[in-house]
């Protein structure tokens, strides 16, 4: 039964993380080919997706012998979650900085990103490996059951996460606050043909608002199932580690879609498409395909509203 479990986990997490590993190599692929993306807003997206692209390869690993490949799992799954959540902060701090403190200095800041990022998740994969022997469970390699490894594993993964996501939803929902503010007023003392297109600034940075459920929907049953493992040990829960580790492998997917599939990337994309189409064929394109139709959202830039 064990066997069966196992295999049946390893299964989702193989399936998951190739979907996140596809859609993550997605976007990094954009940036290294478009060179229109290669800005600082979407070369935080591109550090984003390049952590979620190792992290789901490592994951894809699965059942490793032990050894040297099953340490290689464990530690760089973690060090690469790590950087993944941590990014999503730094987009967050980007926005708030740009739109809510109308700094414009953010570009000068990538090397304390990179410092703040990649230091914090050395650090809390160090920590982590303290009284930690990496051995083969069944479908990859995890830590042991001791209760004070649980807890270590707790206290340098979950926490930070959560600080992210609390981060994250209190930094977007000033920023969404200020700007609906600043929209509504634009509104009031503008002519009507201005109204139509705040309504669609609005629509994008309403889509802002869902970033931080991202992170949430892919880690809340893992939360749950840390906390559930560590009270009863004993006791699994199969559904709830099925919702574990299928979410938690998803996370590059999401992330892939919500912050790199923007408005500029489709554009680019269909850009490189029309230019290779045949004409012959350009009228059995969907209209909304072709990139001169479509409508430029609002990205991770502060966005100018006249007032007058």
């Amino acid at each position: 039964m064990a066997t069966t479990i196992d295999g049946a986990l390893k299964a989702v997490n193989v399936g998951a993380s190739s979907l996140s590993l596809v859609g993550s190599s997605f976007i990094v692929l954009c940036y290294a080919l478009f060179k229109e993306l290669r800005k600082f807003s979407f070369k935080l997206v591109f550090y984003l997706a390049l952590s979620d692209m190792l992290c789901s390869f490592f994951s894809i690993m699965g059942d490793p012998s032990k050894g040297f490949f099953c340490y290689a799992q464990g530690y760089s799954t973690h060090l690469f979650c790590v950087a993944s959540f941590l990014w999503t902060t730094t987009i967050a701090f980007t926005l708030h900085r740009t739109v809510v403190r109308h700094k414009t200095d953010v570009e000068d800041l990538e090397a304390m990103f990179h410092l703040y990022v990649w230091g914090t998740s050395l650090v809390m994969t160090v920590i982590r490996s303290f009284g930690n022997d990496h051995k083969h469970f069944g479908a990859w390699c995890w830590t042991q059951t001791g209760r004070t490894v649980k807890a270590v594993h707790f206290v340098t993964f979950y926490m930070p996460l959560w600080g992210a996501i609390l981060y994250n939803g209190f930094t977007y929902f000033q920023v969404i606050r200020m700007l609906n503010n600043a929209t509504r007023m634009a509104v009031g003392m503008s002519d009507r043909p201005y109204v139509s297109d705040a309504r669609d600034n609005m629509k994008a940075l309403n889509r802002w608002g869902y970033y931080p459920l991202i992170l949430i929907g892919s880690w809340a049953f893992g939360t749950i199932n840390r906390i559930h493992d560590f009270i009863e040990p004993d006791h699994k829960i199969f559904w709830l580690s099925f919702l574990d580790v299928g979410t938690a492998a998803l996370m590059g997917l999401f992330n892939s879609i919500a912050y790199g599939l923007n408005s500029s990337v489709r554009r680019a994309i269909c850009e490189r498409v029309e230019m290779f189409w045949p004409e012959k064929l350009s009228r059995w394109l969907p209209s909304n395909f072709k990139y001169r139709n479509q409508q430029r959202e609002s990205e991770l830039v502060a966005l100018r509203i006249d007032q007058r």
